[in-house]
């Protein structure tokens, strides 16, 4: 029986036409849950930016706004247009190939970088609108498919565990169990237990009371700081804005920069579409994306506008799965994360105020959520099982959703070619297998 929800009647007919919630299996007070929910555990990507990209020469403050404003922008229009509760922002690991590989190493000035990413986009939407993007999804199999969904599982819980110190590096062992003892780690374990015992017993909205529990403990153990002040005045878009420089990268020699950022850009996008939708029901039983292409457009739409605003490539988050989790069906989800993150221009000190040992504990347990499509793998079918694997293995030890996809798919084609199943293989699995090979042989 569904919940009553106290909101005017006008209003409520208003969000049931244009988010189908009924349709969907969920109501306002859910999406509302979800989006905040989603948005606290992608949070930390408007403080962890800006210092990334300083890295490259850039103004902190501007590429802040930068990614309030565009990850806002570009998660509206994925709600309002595309209806999926998917949020975005500039994607962990594209900051860092954009700082310390395109201007730390190749050298480029980072106007040119952002000129890269501006390029890439453009790319992005043109093969979207040729239909290629929707066609390379449709063409993955459905093992393959359950397979990215417990395999970014796997890679969201080997984030959280990292970032809260649970695991650490190792010369001898590649890594180890962190010294729990110590007040971050500690406080990541006591939130992981809150988190789990709230979600065992069904507490609604527990991902996100645990993550506010979690930082109200943190206080005393001086984990959590409070700010001096709960506003502040949003810093200068100026210095970064519409600041590219697309001449310098209009080089061959810099094609491969440039083809490398989309490249990556591409998959990691399908990846965590697929693999987020496949909680969703959006995936139906021939293994099509409902409305795919719209929300394909709108992820290159949003690195496009990223660029133009002065930072890098955007992308949808996998941490959109803490909010699905939490029963996110529709774009009124985004919609609510879109709204916080235009709110964090103003009440930054807020957002910065969580803790990254609070939200760890999300990650890890969205992990387990994400690995219940293991279940949906045919482990007896060698055929099914080799590629999954190596798909599953490969995103958290390669630290790469783009390449564990990569090992998947050219172990698919192989196995089914070499075991004499290769009329069952799409055209487009052996066109990427040739791409990825090439990819890792000649570029990577």
């Amino acid at each position: 029986m569904k919940e009553d929800i106290s909101i005017p009647n006008g209003s409520s007919s208003w969000l049931e036409r244009r988010f189908e919630l009924t349709k969907n299996g969920t109501n306002p007070k859910t999406e509302i849950l979800a989006g905040l929910t989603t948005f606290v555990t992608m949070a930390y990507i408007l403080f962890v930016n800006p210092i990334t990209l300083e890295a490259a020469g850039m103004d902190k403050g501007a590429v802040f706004m930068a990614t309030a404003l565009a990850s806002a922008l570009t998660t509206l229009l994925m709600g309002l247009y595309a209806n999926y509760p998917f949020a975005l922002a500039p994607g962990m690991g594209l900051n860092a190939y954009f700082a310390y590989v395109m201007v730390g190493n190749v050298g480029l000035s980072w106007q040119a970088a952002l000129g890269a990413v501006f390029i890439s986009g453009i790319i992005g939407i043109i093969v979207t609108l040729t239909g290629l993007r929707e066609l390379l999804i449709n063409a993955i199999p459905m093992p393959l498919k359950h397979a990215m969904g417990a395999g970014i599982g796997m890679f969201i819980a080997f984030i959280g565990l990292k970032n809260a110190g649970i695991i650490v590096a190792s010369e001898a062992t590649y890594l180890d169990l962190g010294n729990l003892a110590e007040p971050g780690p500690l406080l990541a374990v006591i939130g992981l237990v809150i988190m789990a015992i709230l979600t065992a017993r069904r507490v609604k909205g527990g991902i996100l009371l645990g993550i506010i529990i979690t930082t109200i403990i943190g206080i005393p153990m001086g984990i959590t700081k409070f700010p001096s002040s709960i506003i502040s005045l949003p810093p200068s878009l100026a210095p970064t804005l519409f600041k590219l420089n697309i001449r310098e990268v209009m080089q061959i020699s810099l094609f491969p920069v440039v083809f490398s950022l989309f490249f990556t850009d591409m998959f990691d996008s399908i990846g965590t579409f697929v693999g987020v939708a496949s909680r969703t029901g959006m995936i139906d039983k021939e293994g099509k994306l409902e409305r795919g292409n719209k929300a394909l457009f709108v992820d290159f739409i949003g690195t496009v506008l990223g660029s133009l605003m002065g930072t890098s490539t955007i992308t949808t988050y996998v941490e959109s799965t803490a909010g699905v989790s939490e029963g996110g069906r529709t774009g009124l989800t985004a919609v609510v994360v879109a709204i916080m993150f235009a709110a964090s221009i103003i009440f930054s000190p807020i957002a910065l105020a969580v803790p990254g040992e609070a939200v760890a504990p999300a990650l890890i347990l969205v992990g387990v959520f994400m690995s219940s499509s293991l279940n949906k793998i045919n482990f007896n079918d060698f055929y099914e099982a080799f590629p999954a694997f190596l798909t599953i293995i490969m995103m958290p030890f390669s630290f790469s959703i783009s390449f564990g996809l990569a090992i998947g798919f050219v172990a698919y084609v192989a196995v089914m070619l070499l075991g004499g199943r290769g009329k069952e293989v799409h055209w487009i699995m052996y066109a990427l297998a040739v791409i990825f090979i090439l990819y890792f042989a000649v570029i990577r």
